[in-house]
């Protein structure tokens, strides 16, 4: 199940990423500025964040093996829809953008779907496995220019709409919800109120905005900032994005695992630490080799780590019938932290001419979560952990 999930998820993830290596393709073809680029590779991160919010709490009522195969189905309309003709203007691709989205919400099944398979001492672990499905971008990122290159712009929607299919028939034979999942009897309305009064759902939503948002921003916006300010060619800056994401995606379970041992807490506390370290480095644009390269793959690393180590902490302080919409909210919060710093970066580049301003901005982010982590987060795990002494902090 746990296998079956995160391929679900990768699929999901591959569509829901097709047009950020496009960008500057598109650019170039519509003459585009800058900010309209960074819109149209933000409005699928937008809606896909968003949307996980009603999708966490439907499945908390439906389950994964209902909505895994829905969401995968209902996402091949957009796909095939940009492929086969909505690419041609700007407004076309951002409707198609929009809708391409809900892709994106397939993460808010996921996680409940996997957490309620697992014991608590496993669950970091596991949701971190499940998390790694975000290479689905790396995927997107590796193949989409090389399959428009061999066979024109429809050709990688044609090929995700396609494994799409099969992935929402494999899921719909196959998948299967934990024995004794618990259906929630009370209203979505209801339990979304419920969800909004737990400590625990804006603390993560914070570090996972910050976390998971940055990994996302820089997944839809590396290719566009490595071509303006290294002058790398668009294959070059795809493949260099897709060794980001892949790091950040093998990082991920890391994060879960090292959450189960030494307590999210810690864990998020090096991650924070890590990103201010390297954005504040990134911000004077040094040399791309070595320090670019090494400011950017650390950040990968560490975000990816994260990522991992926000929904341990999930999984150990939300009540198990709630994960779902926990997720939701949560989750909503890192894509909306994704779908902001593409904007500003763009903003800020019209205006300035540099990026520099904008990592500066990651940096001030970065060391404000460090110290949220350590005070409030680390209060509230000592709170809900300590008196049944049942994981380190």
């Amino acid at each position: 199940m746990l296998a079956l999930a995160t391929v679900g998820f990768a699929v999901n993830f591959w569509a829901w990423a097709l047009l950020s290596p496009l960008g500057p393709l598109f650019k170039d073809a519509l003459r585009l500025s800058a900010f309209q680029q960074a819109l149209l590779v933000a409005v699928p991160v937008m809606v896909g964040s968003l949307g996980r919010i009603p999708v966490g709490a439907l499945t908390d009522r439906f389950g994964g093996r209902v909505m895994f195969p829905l969401i995968s189905a209902v996402t091949i309309v957009p796909v095939l829809f940009l492929g086969l003709g909505g690419h041609s203007t700007l407004v076309a691709l951002l409707v198609g953008g929009f809708f391409l989205g809900l892709g994106g919400t397939s993460f808010a099944v996921g996680v409940p779907f996997v957490n309620a398979w697992f014991p608590p001492k496993r669950r970091g672990l596991a949701i971190g496995v499940f998390g790694a499905g975000m290479g689905g971008t790396a995927i997107s990122a590796l193949t989409t220019v090389r399959l428009v290159d061999a066979g024109g712009v429809a050709t990688p929607f044609v090929v995700t709409a396609v494994v799409l299919a099969v992935y929402a028939v494999v899921a719909v034979l196959l998948l299967r919800d934990a024995p004794g999942r618990v259906v929630p009897a009370e209203s979505v309305t209801r339990r979304l109120r419920d969800t909004a009064r737990l400590p625990v759902t804006w603390q993560a939503s914070w570090l996972y905005a910050v976390a998971f948002g940055g990994y996302v921003a820089f997944s839809v916006y590396l290719p566009a900032y490595l071509k303006t300010a290294y002058g790398l060619t668009q294959s070059d800056a795809a493949n260099r994005m897709a060794g980001f994401v892949l790091l950040a995606v093998l990082m991920r379970p890391v994060g879960g695992w090292l959450s189960d041992r030494l307590g999210p807490g810690r864990v998020l506390v090096a991650v924070f630490s890590v990103v201010t370290a390297g954005a504040a480095v990134q911000a004077f644009t040094p040399a791309l080799m070595p320090i670019g390269t090494i400011a950017f793959l650390s950040m990968a690393a560490v975000l990816g780590v994260g990522s991992g180590a926000v929904f341990a902490l999930v999984a150990l302080l939300a009540p198990g019938n709630k994960v779902g919409s926990v997720t939701g909210v949560v989750g909503a919060a890192g894509g909306l932290g994704g779908f902001v710093p593409p904007l500003v970066m763009g903003a800020l580049y019209g205006a300035f001419g540099s990026y520099g301003l904008g990592l500066a901005a990651l940096a001030v982010v970065a060391a404000a979560t460090l110290a949220f982590t350590l005070t409030r987060v680390r209060a509230t795990l000592r709170r809900s952990v300590e008196p049944v002494g049942s994981r380190r902090v």
